[in-house]
C-alpha cells in the first residue's frame, strides 16, 4: 500500500451541503484506490462568519440570505436533487437553526490533535444534516466529541474558554486572502486547488495521475 504522503488539505465548514457531498465523492474514490497517496487534512472556513455567536433561527437566516423560502428552495434544489441521488439522507426539513460554525472548527482542530479530525468532521456533517443538531451549542458538540471517542471532559473544559479562536479566525483570513472564495476547496501538494464538490470520477483521476507520475520518476 501507498504511504500516504501528498498533503490533502480541505477547506470546509460544517453546515456547508456542497461539503458533505464533495466528502462523500472524495471518500468514494478513496476507498477504491486504498493506496491513495493523500494525508487529509481539514481546515477552517465560515460560510458566515459574522452570523451571531448564538446563531439564528432558519427561517430568518433563509429570509435574510436567499430573500425567503422560494429563494431558498430554488437555491437548494440541485442540492437537494444531488443528495438523494446519492443516497446521503440530508433532512433540510430538520434543521431549526443556523448555527455560528466557529465552535465547531475548534473542535475539530482539536480533533486533528488527536488523530480523529475526520471522524469529528463527519459527526458534525452527521448531526447537522441528518439530525438537524444545533452545531453551536456546546453540549451537542461534546456529544458528539465523544460519540468520535475522545474525553468529553476535556472538550467541555475547552470549550467554556476561547482557546484557538483567534488561530480558527486568523486561518479562515488567510484563506480568503490567497483567494478562497467558498468551499470546499481542496489543496493538492499545498499547491493546486481544485474547487467544489467534484465527482468521484474526478478525484479517481488524479489519484491515477499521480501515480503514474510517482512511477515515471522511480528509478529503474
Amino acid at each position: 500500500m501507498t504511504t500516504a504522503t501528498i498533503p490533502l488539505d480541505i477547506l470546509s465548514d460544517p453546515i456547508c451541503p456542497w461539503c458533505l457531498i464533495g466528502r462523500a465523492r472524495l471518500f468514494a474514490a478513496l476507498e477504491q484506490r486504498p493506496g491513495h497517496p493523500f494525508a487529509i487534512q481539514w481546515h477552517p472556513f465560515q460560510l458566515n462568519p459574522d452570523m451571531p455567536a448564538e446563531g439564528m433561527g432558519r427561517a430568518a437566516y433563509l429570509e435574510a440570505k436567499f430573500g425567503g423560502r422560494e429563494g431558498a428552495m430554488r437555491a437548494y434544489a440541485p442540492i437537494v436533487e444531488t443528495s438523494e441521488e446519492m443516497g446521503l439522507g440530508i433532512r433540510f426539513d430538520a434543521i431549526q437553526r443556523t448555527p455560528n460554525t466557529l465552535d465547531a472548527h475548534r473542535t475539530i482542530h482539536w480533533a486533528g490533535l488527536e488523530g480523529k479530525q475526520t471522524a469529528m468532521v463527519d459527526a458534525l456533517f452527521d448531526a447537522y444534516f441528518r439530525k438537524g443538531r444545533d452545531i453551536g451549542d456546546h453540549a451537542v458538540l461534546a456529544d458528539l466529541w465523544a460519540g468520535a471517542g475522545l474525553e468529553r471532559e476535556a472538550v467541555e473544559r475547552l470549550l467554556a474558554t476561547d482557546a484557538d479562536a483567534d488561530d480558527i479566525r486568523a486561518r479562515d483570513a488567510h484563506a480568503r486572502e490567497r483567494g478562497v472564495t467558498g468551499v470546499p476547496t481542496f489543496v493538492v501538494a499545498n499547491q493546486s486547488a481544485v474547487v467544489g464538490a467534484q465527482p468521484t470520477e474526478t478525484w479517481l483521476s488524479i489519484i491515477d495521475d499521480i501515480a503514474a507520475q510517482t512511477a515515471d520518476r522511480a528509478p529503474s
